[in-house]
């Protein structure tokens, strides 16, 4: 793990996403169909990442909640959303609302993160956990080059965690996804 990845998230104004951009119909950020929203900004710097155009804090575009909410809505086949980056846990804040709306609305949600799930715990900022709270599936940890495998499903190195959250927040420490179709 490099040094940046122990950089502390910061939340940009809760009103607006600093967003990298959207997938609509994706089959590659978790199982069924999916909205995947990338969000600008990344404190880890892996090295390898295949999104290094989202590492910037400066880069992207302010999307509204309410602009991707309609995009989500637009589209009655999708079985869950995807939070994505760049580092989602470091706009923690400016995603509530809108994972809010997508468990209202009965999809799934899943979050990539560059931290482990341990580290999520000790972040002293409280939208990390409430983000935590809303999302089904955690895919956690660093991408490690080394530990490149392009055989894993939903994942980019076997390091990389899949973990059922509520499971994990009422345990305190992770629990592994078991189920075939994250598998």
């Amino acid at each position: 793990m490099s040094a940046n990845c122990e950089e502390q998230p910061t939340s940009s104004t809760p009103q607006t996403i600093q967003l990298a951009g959207i997938v609509n119909d994706s089959i590659t950020d978790g199982p069924g169909i999916r909205l995947t929203v990338f969000v600008q900004g990344c404190p880890h710097h892996c090295p390898g990442c295949h999104n290094q155009q989202t590492w910037d804090f400066a880069g992207g575009q302010p999307t509204t909640t309410e602009e991707i909410w309609q995009q989500i809505q637009q589209n009655p086949l999708l079985s869950g959303v995807t939070f994505s980056g760049g580092e989602p846990m470091a706009q923690a804040a400016a995603l509530l609302p809108l994972a809010q709306l997508i468990k209202q609305a009965g999809l799934e949600l899943a979050i990539y993160t560059g931290y482990t799930f341990e580290q999520l715990l000790e972040l002293p900022e409280p939208a990390v956990r409430q983000l935590l709270e809303l999302c089904d599936t955690l895919i956690d940890g660093p991408f490690i080059l080394a530990q490149r495998n392009l055989e894993l499903n939903f994942r980019g190195s076997a390091n990389q965690r899949i973990l059922k959250v509520t499971e994990s927040l009422a345990a305190g420490q992770p629990v592994l996804e078991q189920s075939e179709r994250w598998h």
